[in-house]
């Protein structure tokens, strides 16, 4: 349940058009709903703005279902997120809960309303590419229409300098790369935009499964970048939406 659906059931209460009895029936949900496998976090877009996402790996095709629809069973127009999902997840996620658009790993029911922020991001080569694709599925969830910047690495550094303009409008970039993540460090001395740095797994011998990017984005000396996990699309995509929260989102 979200914010404006808590609003809209407390002001059904006092018109009338809701009884408290039905109000308490929804609320008994709150903050978690016990599916016996696992308790999923109705009160979560109350509390952060981001309605809980469903992590597919080590879950049955069968519980991966039944999560998606306790979640769109609820009041509210957050959008459902099912990521990391194999062929068989999704297809079962799909069959039960029609409607939702899938990506790659990325399945995604009732996406938010488009916002006006502009969020680029950036990735170092093509081999980056479904951890960016990750990213940008998320940010679209929540309503964000990410603009790509792609194969732009630092062997190349005349690419990444033609894309000035974007990187210049944008109100955040995320940059995903590999290897020695370098071009982190690049575009953060380019744009005065909220910087997340995406170190990634790919590469040879010492870039040790992204550990190297990793260390590097840390060290960088652009300062103020943000650094998730290795491969962590969509972490970086919840890193935009914490720093870009919605204009109607109530802080107390």
């Amino acid at each position: 349940m979200d914010e404006a659906a808590l609003r809209e059931m407390l002001d059904a209460v006092r018109s009338g058009e809701m009884t408290s009895d039905d109000a308490v029936a929804v609320l008994r949900r709150l903050p978690f709903a016990d599916l016996g496998f696992a308790r999923v976090d109705h009160h979560r877009t109350l509390r952060l703005g981001m309605a809980e996402t469903v992590y597919a790996p080590g879950k049955t095709p069968e519980q991966c279902a039944a999560i998606v629809a306790e979640l769109l069973a609820q009041p509210g127009s957050s959008p459902v997120i099912l990521s990391r999902a194999d062929d068989e997840q999704a297809t079962a996620a799909l069959a039960a809960n029609p409607g939702g658009a899938r990506t790659r790993a990325t399945v995604v029911w009732r996406p938010a309303a488009e916002r006006s922020e502009r969020v680029v991001v950036v990735t170092a080569g093509t081999a980056d590419q479904p951890v960016a694709d990750e990213c940008a599925c998320t940010l679209a969830a929540h309503g964000f229409r990410p603009v790509r910047i792609s194969d732009v690495g630092v062997a190349g550094l005349h690419r990444i300098l033609d894309a000035l303009e974007e990187l210049a409008a944008a109100d955040a970039v995320v940059v995903v790369a590999g290897m020695e993540g370098a071009l982190a460090s690049v575009v953060g001395g380019l744009t005065a935009a909220p910087v997340v740095a995406v170190p990634t797994s790919v590469g040879y011998g010492a870039s040790l499964a992204g550990v190297t990017a990793l260390l590097s984005m840390l060290a960088s000396c652009a300062s103020g970048i943000t650094v998730v996990g290795i491969d962590n699309g969509f972490g970086a995509a919840c890193a935009v939406v914490r720093l870009l929260p919605s204009a109607v989102t109530t802080r107390v």
